[in-house]
């Protein structure tokens, strides 16, 4: 039996670049600590309200309790600030700004597959979810 090959597309599946994705990571700059957690980024960030946030503090920036907490954004106060619901008011040290080589970072959770699940799957949902990642690649 003859093996039929047919054309190949350039771009059939292109690598994945982080850059081309949002929302994305963003670098820590200062984390302000009380019942709801106030991170602030070193660049604006384009996180949306309800996104499923985790931060990745390295001890040498200390609040290491925070390290690999989960939260939602709840508030924007700015630009480059997220508000998360994670009650860092107890039992937390004081965020210290390093110059370590792995920095503290604030990265998005999740996917368009996320998201409300009904009796019809989730065939008869929006295609977007806010927080979902979102290809704004120029391919």
């Amino acid at each position: 039996m003859p093996i039929i090959s047919y054309p190949i597309p350039p771009y059939t599946n292109p690598p994945i670049e982080p850059q081309f994705y949002q929302p994305s990571q963003f670098f820590i700059s200062n984390i302000s600590l009380g019942p709801t957690t106030t991170v602030t980024t070193t660049v604006d960030n384009n996180y949306v309200i309800g996104q499923l946030v985790r931060l990745l503090i390295p001890p040498s920036f200390g609040s290491i309790q925070l390290n690999e907490r989960t939260g939602y954004v709840i508030s924007l106060p700015a630009s480059n600030q997220v508000t998360i619901d994670i009650n860092s008011s107890v039992n937390v040290n004081s965020y210290i700004a390093s110059t370590a080589a792995t920095q503290a970072q604030i990265v998005a959770i999740g996917d368009i597959n996320s998201g409300q699940i009904n009796s019809n799957g989730r065939t008869n949902n929006i295609t977007f979810i806010p927080g979902s990642f979102i290809n704004i690649s120029p391919l």
